[in-house]
């Protein structure tokens, strides 16, 4: 699989989300708040709670390794769609992010 950029994955998430949204109308009259897709990301974020105790054998479940891998990269995807819609540039959040950790922790470039 080729390498993905960040500008890639925001283009695509945000495509991806107003497909929904299309869907969102059609189905319920109007698009979900970002409330609600921020309580559809943590919902998400706990599925991978759950998935990854499947993966470290300490939860019976079935097919936990593809639905881990599903939910992770579904995670990133809420993730760039949140800050979209909250009008926050996820680039530079993660580079700001990374950056004061390095320095937090003594892992400077």
């Amino acid at each position: 699989m080729a390498a993905i950029d960040f500008k890639q994955i925001i283009e695509r998430s945000k495509k991806i989300r107003e497909s929904y949204h299309e869907l969102e109308r059609q189905y319920h009259g109007s698009e979900w708040t970002v409330e609600e897709d921020a309580l559809a990301f943590l919902t998400d974020a706990g599925l991978v709670g759950r998935h990854t105790m499947s993966q470290q054998e300490r939860w019976p479940a079935a097919n936990s390794e593809t639905a881990l891998e599903h939910k992770l990269g579904e995670c990133i995807w809420w993730l760039t769609v949140l800050a979209n819609r909250m009008n926050i540039d996820i680039e530079e959040a993660t580079e700001k992010f990374l950056t004061k950790t390095e320095k937090l922790v003594g892992n400077t470039k």
